[in-house]
């Protein structure tokens, strides 16, 4: 008999993928609770060493989840943390999930499936999915909200049990198989492979949240955006939601070579941070961050004519107070991150005096995700991945993200057998143009490993 794997790569019909039986197991990048420890003293802590991949079974579905086939996924820093066990294992999430008692129970085991972004085709409907069905091709929301909450109906990342899919839950997309909440589902970009559709939900979502999204800061055309980190997952896709919009994006990297790539991305101005002399591992005191700062205005008012509306922050500690000092007047930072640390410190007197504004924002609620992927439909936000592993080799594409020696997203093909599957529409594919699509992929820091 014809497995569902062999079905689902073999582009079988939907009718022929519901007589096959479902999947018990699946093949997945996962860490386990009895590694927690490995790591304790240790400086370097290299998830080659914890992001085992194996087989794990896979749960029975509740009725409102969709057992999914994925066909790609990707890298996100989430999965670096709970391969780092830091700054708290992740397995501390799945038992405070699991007390809430009735299917939350599942999740807690002794293993965890990480990913929180994923494509791929619906191959099992739980009993009271509806809008869906068998042979969806789909990407996956890692908003995983509780929709019994009262909160969830006014934002759904207001829910106070809202959750990270992957990273606060068990069964992610590093994986053949994963289990999604059919309130994560969004339509697949017909005219995008497997692997160009399964980077873009986490990051641009957030960045889509953060810059166009009515609870963050609204951009408008003309106003000149700070990116920090802009040749990465994040800031990649903020350059051009900046770009989209009208606005003015100023993105900062660190090489040469990023700021290359970021030009591609349509990036109007462009820092390298030596240019400004900040270096994001040295300690940072109130005098460095005036200096820091008073430079990088300087050249961003040169650069493009203005101080910044808006920041960009996602790199905490070692910017953050220097995105308080620079943004203008009136201005606006906006966070979803600290991957330099959560510790922030920044002078509060040019904060409260010049009456700006600092919001927080974490993933995107489904509608946002939504308007975000019919950017992608119709072409006016390209995927910016630049490299590519095999599931097997997931722990490789982890630590490219844990060293930062990558640009843009880092894709995994899981069940996909190659790159270049999953197109249903190629004249709109031709139509953009295979180049626009792909403007950073292969000229990463790594060489391609799919």
């Amino acid at each position: 008999m014809t497995t569902m794997s062999e079905a689902v790569i073999g582009g079988a019909p939907p009718e022929e993928l519901a007589r096959i039986p479902l999947p018990t197991r699946t093949t997945a990048a996962h860490v386990r609770a009895e590694d927690v420890d490995m790591f304790r003293g240790v400086a370097d802590k290299d998830v080659r060493k914890s992001l085992r991949i194996g087989t794990v079974p896979l749960p029975e579905l509740a009725p409102d989840e969709v057992l999914l086939a994925v066909m790609a996924s990707s890298i996100n820093y989430n999965t670096v943390w709970s391969a780092m066990f830091e700054p708290v294992p992740t397995f501390r999430f799945l038992e405070q999930f699991a007390r809430q008692g009735g299917w939350a129970v599942r999740h807690d085991q002794p293993y965890q499936v990480v990913g929180s972004d994923g494509a791929g085709v619906v191959v099992g409907l739980g009993s009271g999915v509806r809008g869906w069905k068998i042979g969806d091709h789909v990407v996956v929301s890692p908003a995983y909200v509780d929709d019994q909450d009262p909160a969830t109906h006014a934002d759904g990342m207001m829910g106070a049990d809202q959750r990270a899919w992957g990273f606060e839950t068990n069964w992610g997309g590093l994986a053949t198989y994963s289990v999604v909440r059919a309130s994560q589902l969004i339509r697949k970009p017909a005219h995008l492979t497997w692997e160009e559709a399964a980077c873009n939900t986490l990051c641009a979502g957030t960045a889509y949240r953060m810059l166009v999204g009515d609870r963050g800061a609204r951009i408008k055309q003309g106003d000149v955006v700070l990116i920090w980190g802009a040749a990465g997952g994040l800031g990649g896709y903020a350059v051009q939601l900046v770009k989209n919009g009208g606005g003015i994006p100023v993105g900062v990297v660190g090489s040469p070579e990023k700021a290359e790539l970021l030009r591609r991305l349509g990036c109007d101005v462009v820092v390298l941070r030596e240019e400004i002399g900040l270096d994001t591992h040295e300690e940072t005191t109130p005098e460095r961050v005036i200096e820091v700062g008073k430079r990088l205005g300087k050249l961003i008012r040169a650069r493009a004519g203005d101080d910044p509306h808006v920041v960009f922050e996602h790199v905490g500690q070692a910017t953050f107070g220097i995105s308080v000092f620079v943004v203008r007047r009136g201005g606006v930072v906006v966070t979803c991150g600290s991957s330099t640390g959560y510790q922030h410190a920044f002078d509060n007197r040019y904060l409260w005096m010049r009456l700006k504004r600092v919001i927080g924002s974490h993933v995107a609620n489904l509608q946002e995700q939504w308007e975000c992927n019919r950017l992608f439909e119709l072409g006016r936000i390209v995927p910016t991945m630049s490299d590519l592993f095999s599931l097997s080799d997931a722990a490789e594409a982890a630590r490219l993200v844990q060293t930062n020696r990558h640009t843009g997203k880092v894709g995994v093909l899981c069940l996909a057998p190659e790159p270049g599957h999953g197109v249903t529409d190629q004249q709109l594919r031709n139509r953009i143009g295979v180049d626009r699509l792909n403007p950073l992929f292969g000229l990463g820091s790594s060489a391609r490993k799919a």
